[in-house]
């Protein structure tokens, strides 16, 4: 698999939307999805994740909101012999940044292959403090859109974070320009178990009405 370079090369879609073409029963559909979501790596590591697949997921993710359509949002897929490259690059950073816990390093050398499939997505800098922090949202905004996608077409999905945010050897690997924040590493693959049932607290909020 090669990179997927989505937030780039399809910036201008356009989707005529009204309450009459959803479904009839939307949000209790949505609601299933979102509920059912998990954290989970017990995957089949030889079944693929198609390029199209993850085409479809990151142009999920590019439907999350975005204030001043700056479009932050940055892609690379990882499969095959790529996910030996990315552990690698990886490493380095960690190196780079002064880590000598040779443990660590080696575990991060060969995380990757646990899957079939890595997506790294990545928040694209801006000179604007409040933007630049601003991008950031709408991209963990798109990957809950993506991982909510995955769930819904029987994919294992697990958010994981980047050794280095801002590693120069992942940048670099991936295609990302300088100043580009790392926010996930996010594992596909098709599912061989299950996992445990959900929980979440009790909800509470404050109505302010006057």
């Amino acid at each position: 698999m090669t990179s997927v370079g989505v937030g780039r090369a399809r910036q201008w879609q356009t989707v005529e939307m009204s309450s009459d073409s959803l479904p009839a029963d939307a949000f209790g559909t949505l609601r299933a999805i979102v509920e059912d979501r998990r954290t989970n790596m017990l995957v089949d590591r030889d079944r693929e994740v198609s390029e199209d697949i993850v085409r479809d997921l990151c142009e999920l993710a590019m439907w999350a909101p975005n204030h001043k359509r700056t479009w932050p949002w940055r892609f690379a897929a990882f499969s095959g012999d790529g996910r030996v490259r990315l552990g690698e690059a990886c490493a380095q950073d960690l190196i780079a940044a002064g880590s000598d816990d040779e443990f660590k390093i080696q575990k991060v050398r060969s995380k990757y292959t646990r899957v079939p499939c890595v997506l790294v997505v990545g928040s694209a800098p801006d000179d604007h403090a409040t933007f630049h922090d601003e991008n950031r949202d709408a991209v963990s905004a798109g990957i809950q859109n993506a991982l909510l996608g995955a769930t819904s077409l029987g994919l294992a999905s697990f958010w994981s974070t980047a050794p280095v945010i801002d590693g120069a050897h992942t940048l670099e690997l991936c295609g990302f320009e300088s100043g580009t924040r790392l926010i996930g590493m996010i594992y596909l693959g098709w599912p061989t178990g299950d996992t445990l049932p959900g929980m979440r607290p009790d909800l509470e909020i404050n109505i302010i009405s006057s």
